[in-house]
């Protein structure tokens, strides 16, 4: 059983007196930059000129530099880059701030680019992470509700001998030490991660919500109809779920609905779906996924990724639910809040 850390184990006074850059200001970024501070800490927030981030990141009262200067002013530099941007930005702004004598602390909040070694540091560079297991906004917000959320802690190189310890600051001023922390290793939570996205979160729940959508059109049910049953309903599932595992929902829905469950459920995810995940998982495990990602940012331009977008944006359930999402007053909150509603 992995290692468990709760308040009692993290100590903010390692990291006051020294400064923390967040470079990135996305769903994250600015969580961690805002928490950090909020938390008595030095935070300042590193990004390329020209960001759109700028601004926002000042006016929440922050201090902004380039990536560059923030990584040389820092003791502690956070990367909260998109995976695919992160090794190009560490080569050209922040390796060179780790060339000192000073002792400085690398971390992360995903490992991909550690674990699949687009990213190597010095071997007198502390690396870590910590992962918060909840969309930026939602650290934020309950942090500033005195709550916070779990995360994951690893260490990857200890040349301090204090990377853990500081780790666990981090997580600490975070807000999610008050939920707790579960030690991991850069290895498993980033191939946990990559297969629960492809084979369940994403991948999975995706192609099975427009399958289900495409088999009830097809046998002559309204689209309307069918994109309720099929996509809308899921998140009352899910949510039940969320609460009080798959027990919760068996009990909190009909007795119709659990037998459907127990006697359907096996026949749509059956072995030969069983041996398709385990070969998802032996390509991100040998590292074939991600070769093939970088490559698809670095020679391939992203045509192909973004022509897949472009595909999956016109499928006829997003058309009809564009349509059926106007009759949602209360999604209307997260449509001015910026959040695609198409």
């Amino acid at each position: 059983m992995p290692n468990r850390y709760y308040e009692k184990d993290g100590d903010l006074a390692r990291l006051q007196g020294k400064t923390i850059a967040i470079i990135g200001y996305g769903s994250q970024g600015h969580a961690h930059a805002m928490n950090l501070r909020d938390s008595g800490l030095n935070s300042i927030v590193g990004l390329y000129k020209g960001s759109k981030s700028w601004k926002k990141a000042e006016a929440a009262g922050l201090k902004v530099m380039s990536v560059a200067k923030a990584a040389k002013a820092a003791d502690v530099i956070m990367i909260l880059l998109p995976d695919h941007v992160q090794s190009d930005v560490y080569e050209a702004e922040i390796a060179p701030a780790l060339t000192g004598k000073k002792q400085k602390t690398l971390m992360f909040a995903h490992g991909f680019n550690i674990h699949f070694k687009f990213i190597k540091a010095p071997a007198n560079v502390d690396v870590t992470m910590i992962a918060p297991k909840a969309p930026g906004h939602r650290v934020r917000e309950l942090y500033t509700e005195g709550v916070g959320v779990p995360c994951l802690v690893a260490v990857h190189q200890d040349a301090s001998g204090g990377a853990l310890l500081d780790a666990l600051a981090y997580g600490k001023a975070l807000g999610c030490l008050k939920a707790g922390c579960i030690e991991t290793s850069f290895r498993e939570e980033t191939e946990s991660d990559l297969f629960g996205e492809q084979a369940v979160l994403c991948g999975g729940t995706a192609e099975l919500i427009r399958a289900g959508f495409t088999t009830l059109v097809e046998a002559g049910y309204a689209p309307e109809i069918a994109y309720f049953e099929c996509l809308h309903e899921l998140k009352l599932i899910v949510d039940l779920i969320y609460e009080g595992g798959l027990s919760y929902m068996r009990y909190s829905v009909s007795d119709t609905a659990e037998w459907g469950d127990y006697i359907s459920g096996p026949r749509i995810i059956t072995e030969e779906t069983r041996k398709e995940m385990k070969k998802i998982l032996a390509e991100i495990q040998s590292g074939e996924f991600a070769k093939k990602w970088m490559a698809e940012n670095r020679k391939g331009g992203r045509k192909k990724f973004l022509g897949m977008r472009k595909k999956q944006e016109t499928q006829p359930i997003e058309t009809i639910g564009k349509e059926l999402r106007q009759m949602m007053p209360f999604l209307k909150k997260k449509k001015e809040a910026g959040i695609p509603q198409a």
